[in-house]
């Protein structure tokens, strides 16, 4: 799959005293271009929900690189990869133009009503192998 693009501005909101986007930030940012990705590739969360099952964020890997500011305009890019029978990670980058502020690395886990981590159900897995990629970011 290509990689899936998520633009987003920095609010005022976002930043520290400093004017700098505050890192626990970032994570909202990756969430969100997460969740997008996931409805593009038309998997609905709502009704996964109904049917017993949640994602959820089981490891985040992140490499702080350089800081975002106030107004700046940033692109969210996701991959999907590694799919496994209940887990599968999700690389990211947020970038400003072309250079890269923040790598990272989510780990995705299915879970069922209970909490316990479960296998795929078989329509999200086929939604998920055809946005799958086994090249890194």
């Amino acid at each position: 799959m290509k990689v899936h693009r998520h633009p987003l501005r920095v609010y005022y909101e976002d930043t520290d005293l400093a004017g700098i986007v505050y890192y626990a930030n970032y994570l909202r940012f990756l969430e969100r271009g997460r969740s997008e990705m996931v409805r593009e590739a038309g998997i609905s969360q709502l009704e996964m929900k109904a049917q017993g099952f949640v994602f959820a964020v089981r490891r985040v890997e992140a490499d702080y690189l350089k800081p975002a500011h106030f107004e700046d305009e940033l692109i969210v890019e996701t991959r999907a990869s590694g799919l496994k029978g209940a887990s599968f990670d999700m690389p990211q980058r947020v970038l400003r133009g072309e250079e890269v502020l923040l790598q990272a690395l989510v780990r995705v886990v299915v879970l069922d009503r209970q909490g316990r981590a479960t296998r795929l159900p078989a329509d999200i897995r086929a939604k998920l192998a055809a946005i799958t990629a086994d090249d890194g970011m």
